[in-house]
């Protein structure tokens, strides 16, 4: 099964757009894991159309808040429809358990006992003022993590968070996280 974990840098922020949806904010980065050749990519808004050859061929579609915020900015750019690839929201998952959302990054230090490396706000600053490389970077970072959630997840069911200082389990069904057929899309492969 082809998974490809994702995570989306914007080049603006949502109290500019004047709008609370998130197909209103623009594209800056789009960090990927590819499992066909476990490789780490990042596309530039420009360079798009070579991730939609990707996606297209994507079994699973794995990110954190990506239903609610990334896939629909995403669509935004994408000639078809990106929600017809199965999707897995981590954030979703830990909702429909916990009942409450969590921060990326309170379930990675408490789960892999790491932290991202900056936040969204940092990462705007960044790229208006030029420095591609570090949003880069930053985005591959919440990809890496992101996937390394998932994969802690798979294997333990659970994922970990902190709770007044103290290390508490979320229980996940993942059994069939990892089953079921893709539908393929052909939008951009030139059939």
């Amino acid at each position: 099964m082809r998974v490809v974990t994702f995570d989306i840098e914007t080049a603006n922020w949502m109290d500019e757009t004047g709008s609370g949806d998130p197909a209103d904010l623009s594209i800056a980065v789009v960090g990927i894991h590819d499992s066909e050749n476990d490789t780490y990519t990042c596309f530039l808004e420009h360079e798009l159309p070579q991730l939609w050859k990707i996606l297209e061929r994507t079994d699973l579609l794995v990110g954190y808040n990506s239903d609610h915020f990334d896939i629909p900015l995403l669509n935004k750019y994408y000639p078809g429809e990106l929600s017809h690839i199965r999707s897995l929201d981590l954030l979703q998952e830990v909702y429909g358990s916990l009942g409450r959302r969590l921060k990326l990054d309170t379930i990675a230090e408490a789960t892999l006992g790491e932290r991202k490396s900056a936040d969204g706000l940092q990462s705007l600053k960044w790229w208006r003022q030029g420095e591609v490389e570090k949003v880069k970077e930053y985005c591959q970072k919440d990809v890496e993590l992101t996937k390394r959630i998932f994969d802690y997840a798979l294997q333990n069911s659970a994922l970990k968070y902190r709770d007044l200082g103290a290390l508490k389990e979320i229980k996940l069904n993942t059994s069939k996280w990892l089953t079921g057929e893709a539908k393929p899309m052909t939008f951009t492969l030139g059939f």
